[in-house]
């Protein structure tokens, strides 16, 4: 069976144009998705693509054993398996948060660890549909340079790692002091070309899109709907995890908002296909210092009605903990919009103090989480506080990177350098050498936080 796939205008107007192609809009100025031939896709029923799906899932046949590639046919169905560019993403954890849930009241919680990927966060999942594809652009003549992008530090990460894979040039743009060390030096131990501009993360999509007006030069950032393609595999693998049950919630924090529109469209895809019934109800969790969907969901609420694209302001993002999401003019807006629409979905909001303390009570129970999934958890909480998330609920969270990428975020909380008050902050107990005293002293520390 030969599957196809093509790019067309998110707003419907005409056109379509193949995916070696290298652009970004069409002429219309719409984003652009990659829209798959599912009367092709159809000649296969629900059950055998399930059961492909299970055949292939984390096994060493390449490239089937991604999570990505797994699903190659409703992914990127054209490119050469000698052109794919994998570093095993995907395959992620679904970790049951069995003692966070029963602290919040929701025992069927789950949280999708998209950060256990190889560059520790879920960009992974794109990136290596990305720069595959380029991969194949570069073998059918296409004169390709290098792939550039702006990022808040996990897409500059993904892109290095599989530029230097694929030995493809790459170019970050990166906003001043405003990454993690962890994530500075990924891009560069991976031998990108590093710019630290000084502007914010707003201010380098503006360069970047002004240096990828040279066709050689390919933009990897998320208005690239290619990435698109791998991430919503995020929504095929949690249904495949639950065997093939669809969730009550899904949980995702927004900066950029591809990942909420790439989440959809995964759910749509399957629901369109046969292999689902319903789609959950999503939520596009934000920081409250970089709110600009927040805002405009409240006007929208105020009206009486769904939000739409005439509710939307950009905003200047402030400085917050979640900085990968520190974006006030999201590139992705329009999908996120019509993805919310279809999902029935809420945009909720968390303040610094409230994503910090979620992101650290939720540490206590196992986990080690980013400051974004931080402002996902907080959420997540208001919403069963408000009795919106109900005790029966299944409710997965999508933590999107590792927390070690963000050492300075945990090391300040924990220090109580943030600002607010940090109540579960855990310093090392300082003591001597004496085995005898040191005996003594943990006993009596062990009996505090035992009585």
């Amino acid at each position: 069976m030969q599957y196809r796939a093509w790019f067309s205008p998110v707003d419907g107007s005409p056109g379509r144009w193949p995916l070696h192609e290298v652009i970004y809009r069409a002429p219309s100025g719409a984003l652009l998705e990659v829209e798959h031939d599912h009367q092709a896709l159809r000649a296969r029923s629900p059950a055998a693509w399930m059961r492909l799906f299970e055949e292939r899932y984390l096994r060493t046949q390449w490239p089937h054993g991604s999570g990505v590639w797994g699903k190659k046919e409703w992914v990127q169905p054209h490119i050469a398996d000698e052109n794919i560019v994998s570093l095993l993403e995907g395959g992620t954890n679904l970790f049951w948060a069995e003692r966070y849930g029963h602290q919040l009241g929701v025992p069927d919680l789950w949280i999708k660890q998209c950060g256990t990927s190889h560059t520790g966060s879920f960009k992974d999942l794109g990136m290596t549909v990305l720069v595959s594809s380029v991969k194949q652009m570069i073998a059918e003549g296409k004169p390709i340079r290098a792939v550039a992008c702006a990022s808040t530090g996990d897409t500059s990460a993904a892109l290095a790692a599989y530029g230097a894979a694929a030995g493809i040039p790459v170019i970050v743009l990166l906003p001043r002091a405003k990454v993690s060390a962890a994530q500075l030096i990924q891009p560069i131990a991976n031998g990108a070309i590093v710019a630290s501009l000084d502007t914010d993360f707003d201010g380098c999509m503006r360069v970047v899109q002004r240096l990828t007006q040279d066709s050689t030069i390919y933009l990897a950032n998320s208005m690239n709907s290619l990435r698109v393609e791998g991430q919503k595999t995020i929504s095929i693998e949690i249904v495949q995890q639950f065997d093939w049950e669809v969730p009550d919630w899904v949980l995702v924090p927004g900066g950029n908002l591809g990942n909420v529109s790439a989440i959809a469209k995964g759910f749509d895809q399957m629901l369109d296909l046969g292999l689902i019934t319903k789609r959950p109800r999503l939520v596009c969790c934000q920081a409250k210092q970089a709110n600009p969907l927040y805002l405009a969901y409240l006007k929208a609420k105020a009206a009486g009605r769904p939000i739409a694209l005439e509710d939307f302001e950009p905003v200047v993002a402030g400085p917050t903990l979640a900085s990968a999401i520190q974006i006030g003019n999201p590139v992705s807006l329009p999908k996120a919009v019509a993805a919310l629409g279809r999902f029935d979905g809420i945009v909720e909001q968390a303040d610094e103090a409230e994503l910090a303390n979620a992101a650290a009570r939720a540490d206590r129970t196992g986990m080690f989480n980013c400051p974004h999934t931080g402002v996902a958890l907080a959420c997540l909480e208001k919403l069963v506080a408000a009795n919106t998330i109900t005790r029966g609920d299944r409710v997965v969270v999508i933590s999107t990177a590792h927390g070690l990428k963000f050492t300075e975020f945990k090391t300040r909380y924990h220090q109580g350098q943030l600002g607010f008050s940090t109540p579960h902050a855990n310093l090392p107990v300082e003591l001597g050498h004496d085995p005898g005293q040191v005996v003594d002293a943990l006993h009596r520390v062990l009996d505090e936080r035992t009585s």
